[in-house]
């Protein structure tokens, strides 16, 4: 099916992912003719009975059977054709839908009155780390999900470079003046970071101006 509909450089999409068997048949496709193709597989985590050979083997749900697969698969097809695939893709990313990295923060007037703390509160939700982070700013930002990640160290913070450059995003504490300097001279085409990252007041009121001295077409987002 995917030879009589595709190119060689095609998205394949299966929403009925089951063990990936739609992933093998990309990844052997491509390791005979060099294609460049890219699979999504979407599958809900359909439990496995208790009395299966997969549960037996440590497979709790269908997801984690398409993940085994699509490893083995991979690596065997690499092994079976040494010559032919040593530029082969067989890396994949697994993501699951989840609910919004953002709490649910209101305030009255009177509140902010009471309390001007709340003024500086944190509303992402506690459960979350940098990477639930990340991935949710490449969706909005859309930046395929598919592209390189580096961690890089940038004036003593941990900055993450999505597809060299078009993406950079800090979440770590005490992000100061210099930190934002050494990431605008960067020039990327967005940035994002934490509103709770900022060091102290004049991080946040030398953010824009930083970026304007520096990168003025840089699109900026405060989380």
């Amino acid at each position: 099916i995917i030879k009589y509909a595709d190119t060689n450089d095609s998205i394949i999409l299966d929403f009925f992912s089951g063990s990936a068997t739609t992933a093998h048949a990309v990844m052997q496709l491509n390791a005979e003719d060099g294609g460049k193709r890219k699979f999504i597989m979407v599958q809900l985590q359909e439990e496995c009975a208790e009395n299966s050979e997969a549960y037996k083997a440590g497979y709790k749900n269908i997801c984690e059977i398409g993940k085994e697969r699509i490893r083995r698969a991979g690596k065997k097809i690499k092994e079976e054709n040494p010559l032919t695939t040593q530029d082969l893709d067989i890396g994949f990313r697994v993501l699951k839908c989840d609910s919004s990295n953002m709490e649910d923060v209101y305030f009255t007037p009177k509140e902010y009155m009471d309390k001007q703390q709340s003024l500086f509160v944190d509303n992402i939700k506690k459960d979350r780390n940098d990477e639930d982070l990340l991935f949710d700013a490449m969706l909005k930002l859309d930046t395929p999900l598919s592209s390189k990640i580096e961690k890089i160290t940038v004036a003593g913070k941990t900055v993450y470079n999505v597809a060299q450059g078009h993406l950079m995003a800090c979440f770590d504490k005490n992000v100061t003046d210099e930190v934002i300097t050494a990431i605008a001279k960067e020039m990327p085409s967005y940035f994002v970071m934490r509103d709770s990252s900022q060091a102290d007041d004049s991080v946040a009121i030398n953010f824009e101006q930083i970026f304007n001295t520096y990168s003025p077409q840089t699109v900026r987002r405060v989380l």
